[in-house]
């Protein structure tokens, strides 16, 4: 029999959110009808632009896509405030990027510190390369990054400390003090993790002029609406991210993306109105929900939102389930560590799908 790595052997699969096609066959649903709000999408759609420039692209994918990216990150450090040379840009989202990290920084037994609960992806992808993850807390009930249990974890095998703020599932922020005060606690690479960081109008570029230890990771799915086309990107000093370019594949963004990225950056109103949107919708969320007796629900700075479901008597798992019936998707939290078996996560949809669901939720928790 071939020999599979010992590490991979035993690493438990990723479980991601569950996908329309795999809704509507199970529970028998028209896919038209179907209510996504599981994976954190932009509720709009993506850009007219990125579609006529996708459009106009598409003959052309006998060809290899550009290597250098050059326009791309131009545009990139335009929109994020810094040079070129500070851009490193991936084609798998931000998830090629948490791969090139681990191929660049980490060894066989050094670690990793992740607060608990975030996204676990970071995890997953860098157990692969005989890393060890170091588990620190994130306060729940609080919303707010345990700083302490972050200091305390490291040590002089930590290489890199995740930091995702807003963070996934809770929504939570991370102070930029809180930030600062870690940064200057260790040598190690801290990656904070701005994903969402459009619909909380905040970020931390202004600390990368300080700090040769930061890099911030970035993503082209969520208010960018490219959640399709796979596109990521990492902000720090030139000197991090030519090294990065050492073990990044050559042709990792396809040429369809390219140009998806380039005319999504340069359409400042879709990108206006896709924030104001998705802040709106979880807006609306938060207060409709609230208003449920038997539902606690987390202020967020993301576009989901965190509910707690104890109350209900059911699980997250049953809860999902009662949903999916009525055509709903919402994430079930049960896989996400750190969390117990009574939490789901809801992304912000349009108005209508947010009034659908609240309607459909209270009926289900409501006795």
């Amino acid at each position: 029999m071939v020999k599979i790595r010992k590490i991979i052997n035993e690493l438990a699969p990723y479980v991601p959110g569950r996908s329309i096609n795999e809704i509507a066959e199970e529970y028998n649903l028209e896919k038209k009808d179907i209510i996504k709000l599981g994976s954190n999408e932009n509720p709009l759609g993506p850009s007219p632009e990125a579609i006529k420039a996708v459009q106009e692209e598409v003959m052309k994918i006998n060809q290899y896509p550009e290597s250098g990216l050059s326009d791309l990150k131009e545009e990139i450090s335009a929109y994020s405030g810094v040079s070129p040379d500070q851009v490193v840009i991936g084609g798998d989202g931000a998830d090629e990027i948490i791969e090139i990290l681990g191929k660049t920084f980490m060894d066989p037994g050094c670690e990793f510190i992740v607060p608990l609960p975030s996204y676990m992806y970071y995890e997953y992808i860098l157990q692969t390369y005989e890393a060890v993850p170091i588990y620190a807390r994130w306060d729940v009930e609080k919303n707010k990054l345990d700083v302490p249990s972050v200091i305390d974890s490291i040590n002089k095998k930590t290489r890199i400390i995740f930091l995702c703020t807003p963070n996934n599932p809770t929504g939570g922020l991370i102070d930029k003090e809180d930030i600062e005060t870690i940064l200057k606690a260790t040598d190690a690479l801290v990656v904070v993790d701005e994903a969402y960081f459009e619909f909380s109008l905040v970020n931390n570029v202004d600390l990368l002029k300080s700090y040769s230890n930061l890099f911030i990771m970035r993503t082209f799915s969520k208010v960018l609406g490219l959640a399709g086309m796979r596109i990521g990107y990492g902000l720090s000093n030139p000197e991090l991210i030519e090294y990065m370019h050492r073990s990044k594949p050559v042709f990792s963004l396809t040429k369809l993306s390219h140009v998806a990225a380039l005319a999504t950056l340069r359409d400042k109103n879709y990108i206006k109105k896709s924030t104001d949107y998705s802040i709106a919708s979880r807006e609306f969320l938060y207060t409709e929900i609230s208003k449920i007796n038997n539902l606690k629900i987390f202020d967020s700075k993301a576009n989901y939102l965190l509910i707690d479901v104890h109350d209900t008597g059911i699980t997250a798992t049953e809860l999902s389930k009662k949903l999916l019936k009525e055509g709903i998707i919402v994430r079930d939290c049960t896989s996400f560590k750190g969390l117990d078996e009574y939490w789901i996560r809801a992304s912000v949809g349009t108005m209508e799908d947010n009034k659908k669901f609240v309607q459909v939720l209270k009926s289900l928790v409501t006795h």
